[in-house]
């Protein structure tokens, strides 16, 4: 089980820098953060640690299958963000 960014991201960076897997992007210092509405999760890198969500002011950061219904195309979005 991956966790998921979803649009309520406000790209503060804060759950970046708790990953310990880097598996969110992307990184505040990369030319692709300005470029981009949120960050995203690597459901291939992702631990399921809980860390990234514990520190979502936002709230914007779900456990895959707690994805709220109306939120499910942000799984795709992630992955996409990484192929």
């Amino acid at each position: 089980m991956a966790y998921v960014v979803t649009d309520a991201c406000i790209k503060d960076f804060v759950c970046v820098e708790e990953c310990t897997t880097a598996a969110i992007a992307p990184q505040q210092s990369d030319a692709a953060a300005v470029t981009v509405s949120q960050v995203f999760i690597n459901p291939d890198e992702c631990i399921d640690c809980g860390n990234c969500a514990s520190v979502c002011a936002q709230n914007a950061i779900f456990p895959i299958d707690e994805l709220p219904a109306d939120k499910a195309e942000f799984a795709a979005k992630n992955r996409a963000y990484f192929n």
